[in-house]
């Protein structure tokens, strides 16, 4: 379910627990198209036959497929009202833990840590663990920083 806050509220948010996106399943045409667009087609990824002999006992996705989804997640958990601009404005401390098999379902968990006043707008870092469904440890964990101009 989506937070939608007014711009003006923002400045407030820190230590808000936005709760989880929706599940979604990694599938290998998602993890092919990574690697096409990323030119990434390492056999773990993308050759299923051969991963099954893997070390995973899969093909699995790409880490930075995996990260690159908290985008997604992120605009499903959070949205601010009387905003001009929206910019991902970067990560720190981006740590990939568990390796997410083909067919696996993931989704996020986001809070706010930080709200800090830019020119022009604040900025928010949110601390984001990418869950693997009935996994024990996460597959990504960062802090995403997120910057909103009125």
């Amino acid at each position: 379910m989506t937070t939608t806050v007014a711009y003006s509220d923002i400045a407030g948010l820190a230590g808000n627990d936005l709760g989880y996106s929706d599940w979604l399943e990694v599938t290998q045409d998602r993890i092919d198209t990574f690697a096409d667009a990323t030119d990434d087609d390492q056999w773990i990824h993308t050759d299923p036959v051969r991963a099954a002999e893997g070390p995973f006992g899969a093909p699995i996705a790409h880490g930075f497929l995996t990260l690159s989804l908290a985008v997604k997640f992120w605009t499903e958990l959070f949205d601010a009202e009387g905003v001009t601009t929206k910019v991902n404005y970067g990560l720190d401390k981006v740590r990939f833990i568990s390796p997410v098999k083909v067919g696996s379902r993931v989704r996020m968990n986001a809070v706010i840590a930080e709200v800090t006043e830019v020119a022009g707008g604040f900025q928010i870092a949110v601390d984001q663990t990418i869950e693997i469904e009935g996994g024990t440890k996460p597959a990504v964990v960062a802090r995403g920083i997120y910057r909103f101009y009125a």
